[in-house]
Parts: structure tokens; sequence; C-alpha cells
């Protein structure tokens, strides 16, 4: 199904097709930022999204992305059937694109584009494009340090016959990043003989197989990691490193001028600059009963001003609004009304993060999140939940240095004393004014990379002349 085509049917502009996930926004936010760049040096775009079975709130969703960008085309393949015995959420989706291979070659073979760029939850497709004789690309939409660490993945499946989960807390070393506590890697590839790690190790090899890989973030915040894929070193022996494309950092754009404005941000304004701290989890980051208590708790005690996205625990979604002061301590919303603002709905998060008022931010460390406070300059408390996140958690603490733990994410409990601990630190303490001028340092240095002699830009314009077929192939872009 097309969303929107542009009717570029005689237009001389090379095509790519840049194939996203179903239901997963975070990975089409910024493939759709990745789509205007490409736009902007002369591509013409079109986003095929795959397909499954309930659309839900994702279609909506897509329906915006669509009316806010008429400048690419979209197209969403139709809805896949699944084997039955899928285990987990990650299988599920690489299953789904893979189900959708036989509707996306159909639609390639009708496109005829000049490359095809794909996600990595969408790895079976290398195999359409090299079918069809399509050069393939890799999108990441993860930090650099996670794609080293997936491209030396082999490496380490090959020097031990122990699955991650048998470790522990013991360190995993890959070249050009931090030690990682096994504990910490990704769940999906814990478990050595799990489909889903099968799937990870194939993901690796494709990399290396593939025409390149673009990620969502640049040299300048994570050198090490960068240096060390570059180097060969990320890869067996012998193995091919694929060219790199540090395109990033690709955030979503502010709310253009004239646009209503949320609430919370009137509420902003009247607060003293870097005074308040945001808390926000993501569109999945969900906390029990015990523990928003404890975070209310911990806010009421430190004093601080605060900014809160709540999303209510399992089992209460649908408790009625005047009947939310029985998921916070007795009266904690009357008592820090005056310094304190909650939202049990959607945040405008990159417009509250590049808001004077904000003076940190505690985030669960999903890459995108990360990308928006890094660009608005705010230090970061780290509170990772799920997927990659206590690994992002590990380099942004120990190689970035732009977070500091929240100490209890890993005992499935952090506790009050802990929250006004560390929230009083990051606004209060010369500490936390040191880690707010590292952000801002590293915000300036994203905004160069990302500057018309920036080194992100440099890498865009050599990826387009690639996907446009004029350049040299195999060229590695720092």
């Amino acid at each position: 199904m097309t969303l929107q085509n542009n009717g570029h049917a005689n237009n001389p502009k090379k095509l790519v097709v840049i194939y996203a996930p179903p239901g997963m926004p975070g990975h089409l936010v910024p493939t759709v930022e990745l789509g205007k760049l490409l736009v902007a040096q002369g591509l013409e775009v079109t986003v095929v999204v795959g397909g499954e079975a309930d659309q839900g709130a994702g279609g909506s969703f897509l329906a915006g992305i669509v009316a806010a960008n008429p400048s690419m085309s979209f197209h969403r393949l139709p809805a896949a059937t699944l084997p039955s015995d899928v285990p987990s959420y990650e299988v599920k989706v690489f299953e789904l694109a893979r189900a959708s291979n036989p509707d996306l070659r159909d639609f390639l073979r009708s496109a005829s584009p000049a490359a095809l760029v794909i996600d990595f939850f969408c790895t079976s497709a290398i195999h359409v494009g090299k079918e069809l004789g399509i050069p393939t690309y890799f999108f990441l939409t993860t930090c650099i340090a996670g794609v080293a660490l997936s491209l030396y993945q082999p490496v380490i499946h090959e020097q031990t016959t122990l699955s991650f989960r048998d470790l522990g807390s013991e360190l995993v070393h890959s070249p050009g990043v931090p030690p990682v506590p096994a504990d910490h890697l990704a769940a999906a590839i814990l478990d050595r003989d799990s489909w889903s790690n099968k799937l990870f190790l194939d993901l690796s090899e494709q990399m290396c197989n593939s025409q390149g890989v673009i990620i969502n973030s640049c040299r300048s915040l994570e050198p090490r990691a960068t240096d060390a894929i570059v180097s060969g070193l990320c890869t067996f022996p012998g193995r091919r490193t694929p060219p790199l494309y540090c395109v990033g950092p690709l955030v979503k754009p502010e709310e253009a001028a004239g646009a209503k404005r949320h609430e919370c941000l009137a509420w902003l304004d009247g607060q003293p600059k870097a005074s308040v701290v945001f808390l926000c989890f993501g569109s999945l980051g969900r906390f029990g009963a015990e523990q928003i208590k404890e975070m209310a708790v911990g806010l009421e005690t430190s004093g601080q001003r605060f900014l809160w996205a709540v999303r209510r625990p399992p089992g209460v979604e649908h408790l009625p609004a005047d009947d939310l002061d029985a998921l916070f301590p007795e009266g904690f919303l009357e008592r820090t009304k005056d310094r304190g603002l909650v939202l049990m709905s959607w945040a405008p998060q990159r417009e509250v993060l590049a808001h004077d008022a904000v003076g940190g931010f505690v985030t669960h460390c999903g890459w995108n999140s990360v990308l928006e406070a890094v660009m608005a300059g705010v230090p970061m408390l780290a509170w990772p939940l799920y997927a990659e996140q206590r690994m992002n958690k590990v380099f942004l603490v120990e190689e970035m240095r732009l977070a500091v733990a929240m100490e209890g994410y890993d005992k499935e409990m952090v506790k009050a004393e802990e929250v006004a601990a560390k929230v009083s630190w990051l606004i209060d303490s010369d500490g936390g004014r040191e880690l707010r001028q590292r952000t801002q340092a590293a915000m300036q240095r994203a905004k160069e990379a990302l500057s018309d002699d920036g080194e992100s830009k440099a890498a865009l314009k050599n990826l387009a002349t690639q996907l446009k077929g004029t350049g040299e192939n195999g060229v590695i872009i720092n």
C-alpha cells in the first residue's frame, strides 16, 4: 500500500528505498530523518515499512509521519504471517521482515531503486537486494560502540562455549569499547543457542557482506569505537570490514513555529534556568506501583523542581484521571504542585530537553533519547530498562562520561534515597556542573559534525555519492 506518491515517474533522480521494521517508532523517526538528508543530497527516497497484522496506534503514527514529510514517498507492505513458535519480541520483528520478503521483492522490482538501505531488524532483506542486483546498505539506529560490539560478537562466540547469561557480571571485552558486564548485554543475545542470538550473529555477518553501514552517531562523540571498526579490529582476521558512514546525530526536529505548544512547555517557561529535572522513560518504559512511589518520595525529598512523565503501572492503565492520587504517596501532588509537574500522558521530549529551564534528564538510555539530550546539552542520570539500554548505560557512563548511573536499576528497585541524592547532586553539586559542562562540550562537537564542513556532513556526501553509483566502492568513511 503506497501511502504517498509524489509522481516522479519521469524524475531523473536516483531512487533509494529505505526499509524500516514494523511497529517501531523509535526506528522510524531516525529513518525518516536519514531520508530527508538524502533528499537534500539530490536523491529520491521511498520509505518502506514492514507489514504487521495489527497496525493500531502504529498506523496513526505512520500517517502523521507521512503527512509531515511531503518530500518522500512511503509504502507499507501487506501484513505478514508469522510462524507460530516465535519466542520473543526481537525474533518477531526479524521474522516479520523475513515473511515480508516476497512482497518487498515485488515492490523493488517495480520501483527499480539504485540502492536499498535496511534496518538491522530487516537483515534478511539483504538476500532480496542481492538477488535483484541492488546495492544494499544497513542503517543502524544505535551507537557506534554498539555496532563495534555487534561486529565482534562472532569472535566472542567462537572463543567460548558459554552463554553470556552464564557469565553473570563477568566483563566482556571488545575492541574500541569499555568492558561490559555480560548481564548488561541485550537480553536477545544472552543465550548462546537461542533463536534471537543466531539472528544477531547473522546480522554481524551480513553487515560485513553489505555495501556499507550507516550509523546514527558521529566519530567526535565515539572516536575509539569508530577507529576500532575502521581499523578492522572488530571482525575476524581476513574478513572484510564494511564501509562506515557516521552521519548523525539524527534527531526528531523541534515543532515548527506556530504549532500548538504542549502545556508543560508553558509551565517550564516559569521555571529558573537549568533548574528542572526531566524524568521520561520512552514509549515502553513502565514501572510498578512500588517503584513509582519510591520515585515520588525521592523527588519530594530532594526539594528539586521536576517534570515527570509517568506511565500507569500494569493493571491500572484505565485509572480515571481524578484518581491519580492513588498512584503516589498520599498528598504528594498537592505538596509538590509549586515545584513539580506530573504528566500522565505523552511528553514532547525533544522540546522539553531543548528548554532552558531543564537542567537534567533521567533517562532509560534509549539511543534516540540520548542523542536528543546531547543535542540539547542536558546531562543525564542513567536508568536503563530493557533491550540494549544497559549496554548504552556503560558506554554513556564509562566511555562518553555524559551520564551517572542511578544505583539499583539492576536490582529491580531504585530507592527513594538514591533518587533524592542523585537528583540533588545533578542540579546542585560541583560534580553535576562538571557533567553539564562535558555534555555541553559534546553538544558543540555534535553540532560541528553536522555543520557544512563537519565530519557527519562529509560522510553524508560520500554516502550520497555511493548511493548514486558514481563513487568508488569500499571507501571507509571516518
